[in-house]
């Protein structure tokens, strides 16, 4: 780390910069932000975009006062660089170390935890509300994404906002369009001359005084402001979206020109009412991989600087159940017309980018709007598509209505691919996938599938498609394990386990991708004690016939159920009145996430922190057997 980054501990050191020195803070800031997700993994392309605009905000506001609330968060590394953790910031999103989102618990420069879109502006919104009634004082920011302006929630903040007239300022962070030009030369003097001190000074003084004249005074200025509308729409079209919703636009701005953006956040801070600045910023600045292609260095695992590859050893970067899903969704739309696929910003990561290349029209990213994805996907259904919808399991949350109302009330048939289920690592607990088998399994007509390896994920995916109702298949982020089921031939309609194992001492059910772990633990076991486990591998949930799993507990007398999900409603419990009753006397245990406060680490540290790796499987199936 070079000295002026090392030499900050607090954000008002920088009001005491010259322009040079906030030059190389920028580099330095840069090379600190590359270096780290290089190691560590993490957002970098959105990060590289947001150096000047952090500097800038940090610069004109006072945050000992001021409240900022980033948008998503995954945008906040540059921000964590200048509020006091430089020196930690080699622990992002490892265990132990610093969030790669806006923590509260953290520092006190991080006002709000934000880990899902659009919710900055409603945040913010609300900030400034117990801000003002509480007499304390101070600006409220929100700094949200142009793809989280896609999303309902931040629609419905702007309207909020927009007739509140509350003092909110929102920064539209637009890193999606190259930096162009201004629109001639008067646009750019009037820009200049709205948001100066002078007019903004003048202009409140004539609106004051002509409001006083009896009769004539408010149809004048009721006059000029319509006019001024109309001067706004015909020479900047961009903005008369807000201004509609009665905010006050201003922009684009340079994002990476300091100077600019200081000057405008100077006049629009010293507004009333809402207002909206557009900043133009390039994703990746200063990496030339990240800019070539920011879709790929949004979220990436950890990479050789010199050449922007994976390091060799990543799971990411090998077979991936995303990836095998993919695959399969471009064999399928060969042979069937009717398949689509829909995807919420987030078609890469669910491993749809070939489908989409392939089949143009039949594939829907609309955006992050999870809500919006799940209803057009049951009207397609309801028009004689077959689609199927993937999410991730974090963001399914925000369509829960949708799915139980829509969907299944409706017996639609949609396929939701759940991506990054269970227990996802390094983002944090924003992002854990725990909470979907407890959604999921009390919903109405709802098939619910786990695969545990590529055979399974396959067959899960054509038995979703045919059967004709509502179906889910959950499957994690990490990298295909080996295969497990020997022959898919030997799969039936009807099939929801695999036999791994034969043993009269413990029965052991494990959910999707634990079979792997608890194979290995059983195998060890075995090995150790001479202690021989029935082992099932469940690879689909619901419905899930318990007979088989009854006959065996009947015969060993324990049962250990084993899932990476909330213990609570999850899949163990789901079955436990069935088995209770069958076998009264039975030794259950469930073994899943007891306690959800989970902070970032790596899968495999998660893994063993909840006793849910070999080792930790090893050592409960002892203890329950020893009992």
């Amino acid at each position: 780390m070079t000295d002026l980054l090392s030499s900050l501990t607090s954000p008002e050191q920088l009001h005491e910069m010259n322009n040079d020195q906030l030059k190389t803070l920028t580099d330095e800031i840069r090379q600190r932000i590359i270096e780290t997700v290089a190691a560590n993994g993490g957002h970098l392309a959105s990060n590289l975009g947001m150096v000047e605009l952090t500097l800038a905000l940090m610069k004109e506001f006072d945050f000992r006062r001021d409240k900022i609330v980033f948008d998503v968060g995954h945008q906040c590394y540059a921000w964590k660089l200048l509020t006091g953790r430089a020196d930690s910031f080699s622990t992002l999103r490892t265990k132990g170390g610093i969030s790669g989102f806006p923590k509260r618990s953290e520092s006190q420069y991080d006002f709000f935890n934000t880990g899902h879109s659009s919710t900055s502006i409603s945040a913010a919104l609300g900030l400034v509300r117990a801000m003002d009634r509480t007499g304390r004082g101070g600006h409220a920011i929100a700094v949200i994404g142009d793809g989280a302006l896609t999303g309902g929630m931040s629609f419905e903040a702007l309207n909020d906002a927009g007739q509140s007239k509350e003092n909110l300022i929102v920064i539209l962070n637009d890193n999606q369009m190259s930096i162009s030009p201004n629109v001639g030369g008067m646009s750019k003097h009037l820009e200049k001359l709205r948001i100066s001190r002078g007019y903004m000074s003048l202009k409140n003084s004539m609106e004051a005084v002509l409001s006083k004249i009896p009769l004539i005074g408010k149809p004048i200025c009721k006059l000029l402001q319509t006019a001024k509308s109309m001067d706004r729409l015909w020479l900047r079209d961009k903005g008369i979206l807000f201004e509609q919703l009665g905010f006050r636009y201003y922009g684009p701005v340079d994002g990476h020109d300091i100077d600019s953006l200081r000057h405008h956040m100077s006049a629009i801070k010293n507004m009333n009412g809402p207002v909206l600045l557009h900043v133009l910023t390039q994703k990746g600045k200063g990496y030339t991989y990240a800019e070539q292609q920011p879709d790929r260095f949004h979220g990436i695992a950890p990479f050789v600087i010199e050449s922007g590859v994976c390091k060799p050893g990543q799971s990411h970067c090998n077979q991936t159940f995303s990836g095998a899903f993919g695959q399969h969704m471009v064999e399928l739309g060969k042979k069937d017309p009717r398949i689509c696929a829909i995807s919420a910003a987030m078609t890469a990561g669910t491993g749809l980018t070939s489908f989409a290349e392939k089949f143009p029209a039949r594939f829907f990213d609309v955006g992050i709007a999870e809500q919006h994805a799940l209803t057009m996907s049951a009207g397609l259904a309801a028009g004689g598509m077959k689609p199927i919808a993937a999410l991730y399991s974090t963001f399914l949350q925000r369509a829960y209505d949708q799915l139980l109302h829509d969907i299944c009330l409706q017996k639609l048939p949609v396929v939701l691919a759940i991506d990054r289920a269970g227990l996802v690592g390094e983002d944090g607990e924003t992002h854990q996938g725990i909470y979907d088998l407890s959604l999921l399994l009390p919903l109405p007509e709802l098939d619910v599938y786990c695969p545990i390896d590529e055979v399974s994920l396959f067959w899960s995916i054509d038995q979703a498609i045919a059967c004709g109702r509502p179906a889910a298949i959950r499957y994690p982020r990490s990298s295909m394990p080996d295969q497990i089921i020997s022959g898919r031939d030997k799969l039936t309609i009807d099939s929801c386990f695999w036999k791994m194992a034969d043993g009269n001492d413990c029965t052991v059910a494990a959910l999707g991708v634990m079979a792997e772990n608890a194979q290995e633990a059983c195998v060890k076991i075995r090995q150790d004690n001479n202690i021989n486990c029935d082992l099932f591998g469940i690879f689909k949930a619901s419905p899930f016939d318990t007979k088989s799993l009854i006959d065996s507990v009947k015969r060993t007398g324990r049962l250990v159920v084993i899932e990476d999900a909330l213990v609570k409603g999850g899949f163990g419990e789901s079955i436990l009145v069935e088995i209770i009753t069958a076998v009264p006397g039975a030794s259950i245990m469930l073994k899943g996430i007891v306690d959800p406060g989970l902070d970032q680490a790596s899968r495999f540290e998660l893994l063993a922190a909840h006793r849910l790796d070999a080792a930790g499987i090893y050592e409960d199936l002892l203890a329950i057997i020893k009992e």
